[in-house]
């Protein structure tokens, strides 16, 4: 008996060394993806305006890191807050943990270096080194993004006039916190962007700035994107009254956008550049986190190019059902 209990003692202890080794590895050798660069970025009017219009219209930017305002239809941003950060996602919205985003103004980036914030949303590391949730896409702005774009964005933050927001620390359900420590990476996009001539390849740019197929995509149970549903909708939002929203079918199949003449998808969006269309909504009614305010800014071309790239896609069949409700969700 007593030969059992210390080869269990000794198991166990092994097991402990083990944990705490593994835990102070990713500790002490995650994030990897280096040091900021050294790079200044020259605050030219129209790497200004173009930083603008990404940040507002396409990259979403300033939807996420201002409060958006949910006793209206699809939440448009408070113009008080805009910039200062202070949007909540949690456990009432199906959030695995506690996390409010961050004040983006010079309040809170004036110290940064230019290399630093793109660092950040392009690599995923913030000035201190802490790895940033993946809420915000850095992957899609690292891998695609184009380097003109990048300091187009960097230009206009630092425009932003500055505001101060007290911020809460996040707080993230184990193992979480370890898990993003892995997750950052180093940045692989190219110098330029496609030319708009070419509005597919061009509309296709556009979407992955937008990370349009990280709401458009349906996740498995471990919230990893399904194979081969890429942009035929699905996810589901839960919300707090207890009804879920469920994205749209992006595709060219008569289940999503196969049918669809261009012009009106363009009015989809271009209907919210009129405040009206964001209808009072009352907390037991269904919403949408679909920011269809910050996308209704971009210009119609663009909104073209990105349905023309939608329309060469593969179709895939898939019925979404826009709205479900929590306690007959089957995902």
């Amino acid at each position: 008996m007593r030969l059992v209990l210390k080869v269990i003692a000794v198991v166990l202890a092994c097991a402990v060394v083990i944990g705490v080794g593994g835990y102070s590895y990713l500790l002490l050798a995650y994030p990897k993806v280096g040091a900021a660069s050294a790079l200044r970025v020259e605050a030219t009017p129209e790497r200004v305006a173009r930083g603008k219009y990404l940040s507002d219209h396409v990259a979403g930017c300033t939807e996420c890191h201002s409060q958006r305002d949910w006793t209206r239809y699809a939440g448009p941003v408070k113009p008080e807050t805009y910039g200062a950060g202070g949007e909540v996602w949690d456990e009432s919205i199906g959030f695995p943990g506690h996390l409010v985003s961050r004040n983006i103004t010079p309040s809170a980036l004036g110290t940064w270096s230019d290399g630093e914030i793109v660092r950040a949303f392009t690599e995923g590391v913030a000035r201190d080194g802490a790895p940033l949730f993946p809420l915000m896409p850095y992957t899609a702005y690292g891998q695609h993004m184009a380097q003109e774009d990048v300091q187009a964005v960097v230009a206009y933050v630092r425009t932003l006039p500055p505001r101060t927001q007290q911020i809460a620390e996040r707080r993230l359900k184990f193992p979480l916190p370890l898990i993003v420590r892995t997750m950052p990476a180093k940045a692989t996009a190219p110098a330029t962007r496609p030319d708009p001539s070419d509005r597919v390849a061009y509309g296709g740019y556009l979407v992955e700035l937008a990370a349009c197929a990280e709401c458009h995509t349906a996740v498995d149970s471990r919230r990893a994107p399904i194979a081969g549903m890429r942009l035929a909708g699905g996810r589901e939002f839960p919300q707090p009254n207890g009804l879920i929203a469920r994205s749209a079918n992006l595709t060219p199949d008569a289940t999503g956008t196969g049918g669809w003449a261009e012009a009106l998808f363009i009015e989809k969006f271009k209907v919210y550049e009129d405040g009206a269309a964001h209808v009072p909504v009352k907390p037991t009614d269904f919403n949408t986190p679909m920011p269809w305010g910050a996308y209704s800014g971009m210009t119609r071309e663009d909104l073209g190019a990105i349905f023309a790239y939608l329309q060469s896609l593969k179709p895939i069949v898939h019925q979404v059902e826009k709205v479900g409700r929590k306690d007959a969700a089957t995902n």
